[in-house]
């Protein structure tokens, strides 16, 4: 799961990021408004993560122009303004949750679950795809009710494709959700790591879309 952090706090933005990453999210990390607000417009993000009092725009007047543009990106406020009215604000002008620092790290990640839930419609975190069973939490995936080990980013692989089944997502897509902007992958990296998924698996699993990209089926 990609997830922009806006928030710019270096030492908190930092050990959010540090935090998010062993869960499986990819994290990209901006400082301000404005250049929040042109990769939540011009990319493809899960979650978005927003601080409200930002540099070069305020995280309120983000929240605005992205809903105001039909963006549907779920939204969790993350800021030091604990007031009542500062809550409403956020929530009026499109926040789907708001949290007050300081946190407990273990609530924004139950929060962030909860959102993700909410966007696919999913009332419980484990996705089950025919005899595949992946838990995000646990970070456990089993096939015919046998555990399966798998690299970090063939779980985040497995779980991109198995969260949007009968969807064809392109190759940039997977990228994007698997090095996000600060890691450099090698140009064959998404085919290897599907080939390593159809052996642990079975081939049929991951459908090639020649010239687009990749889907699991429908179950």
């Amino acid at each position: 799961m990609r997830i922009l952090l806006v928030e710019d706090d270096v030492a908190l933005g930092e050990g959010i990021r540090v935090a998010l990453k062993p869960e499986g999210y990819t994290v990209d990390w901006l400082q301000d408004g404005a250049s929040a607000l042109h990769a939540l417009t011009h990319e493809s993000f899960e979650l978005a993560i927003l601080d409200l009092g930002l540099p070069r725009m305020d995280g309120l007047e983000v929240l605005r122009r992205l809903r105001s543009s039909a963006n549907p990106v779920p939204v969790l406020v993350l800021t030091a303004r604990d007031a009542t009215g500062d809550r409403i604000a956020g929530l009026d002008c499109g926040a789907d949750d708001y949290l007050v620092k300081p946190f407990d790290v273990a609530e924004l990640k139950a929060r962030l679950r909860a959102l993700l839930r909410r966007s696919f419609n999913r009332p419980q975190p484990a996705l089950e795809y025919r005899d595949i069973r992946l838990d995000p939490v646990s970070q456990q995936v089993s096939y015919r009710g046998q555990s399966v080990v798998l690299q970090r980013k063939e779980f985040l692989l497995l779980h991109q494709l198995l969260s949007q089944p009968g969807r064809v997502l392109t190759r940039d897509k997977l990228d994007q959700a698997l090095y996000g902007w600060n890691e450099a992958a090698e140009s064959n990296a998404l085919e290897v790591h599907i080939h390593h998924l159809r052996k642990k698996f079975y081939p049929e699993l991951i459908r090639t879309v020649r010239g687009v990209g990749y889907l699991v089926d429908k179950a």
